[in-house]
């Protein structure tokens, strides 16, 4: 009996001291948590991408995406497959762990049959019409920001941090963003963009995460634009992970290729 009570004891003490650390998380360590969920080597799916404009008028474009893990990178790269008119446009990007590096990025656009470097002064502009910039779909560094838990909130019975993560470069588009991070699986649900003015911007909400092979995957998001009054919905379909994406899949000739 003496030992049952030691042993309950312990795990009743253990508890509390998990409970208290996980209380104590700063905003760096919880958005660290997010960074490092795992993702798989690779995944190929299917994409849909429909832009919402404020009559309600909706512009449908079908993807198909790869993404690969190459240790020191990431890889991505969509080839477009309709409607018409962005057929056979092609987006990659590739992400370093280095900090000292920044995303590299191209798009082919076919009508001009050329292949086109995304630059640095480029990354604030809108991807395809979408309510996504181009520095959206990169990597951002995790101490490109300073982060701050700013509070806790119940929504739904489900327990999120919040956490406000302000660029330390002071040119940066936003000037602030604010997210609501789940504390069961560290996923980000939902992200306020504001931005010079540190009026908001945007929100990009989860609608709907799926385990697939043992791997958290977000199916469903939508972006919102508050200012413009227009949304950007992306659906993954046709989820693959881990099925040995060739490396030479990701490069310029491909992109001009297509799939």
């Amino acid at each position: 009996m003496k030992i049952t009570s030691v042993l309950v004891a312990t795990i009743i003490a253990t508890g509390f001291t998990s409970q208290l650390t996980a209380q104590e998380l700063t905003g760096r360590e919880i958005v660290e948590k997010v960074y490092n969920l795992p993702t798989g080597d690779d995944q190929t799916s299917n994409l849909t991408m429909t832009l919402i404009n404020k009559s309600g008028k909706e512009r449908i474009r079908k993807i198909k995406q790869f993404t690969k893990d190459m240790g020191d990178m990431e890889k991505n790269i969509m080839f477009f497959q309709s409607p018409a008119d962005v057929k056979n446009t092609s987006f990659m990007s590739w992400t370093y762990d280095d900090d000292s590096k920044s995303d590299d990025q191209w798009i082919y656009l076919p009508a001009l049959k050329k292949t086109k470097r995304i630059s640095s002064d480029s990354k604030s502009d809108y991807f395809m019409g979408s309510d996504f910039t181009y520095d959206d779909l990169g990597d951002r560094k995790l101490d490109d920001d300073t982060h701050k838990l700013i509070g806790e909130e119940t929504i739904d019975g489900i327990d999120y941090y919040v956490v406000e993560s302000i660029p330390k470069d002071e040119d940066y588009m936003y000037s602030k963003t604010k997210t609501w991070i789940r504390k069961d699986n560290f996923i980000g649900l939902k992200k306020e963009y504001y931005d010079e003015d540190e009026e908001l911007l945007k929100i990009l909400k989860i609608k709907k995460f799926e385990e697939i092979s043992g791997f958290l995957v977000i199916t469903s998001s939508e972006m919102e634009n508050v200012q413009k009054n227009h949304r950007t919905t992306m659906i993954l379909n046709n989820v693959e992970i881990n099925t040995g994406i060739s490396d030479s899949k990701f490069s310029e000739r491909m992109m001009m290729r297509g799939m």
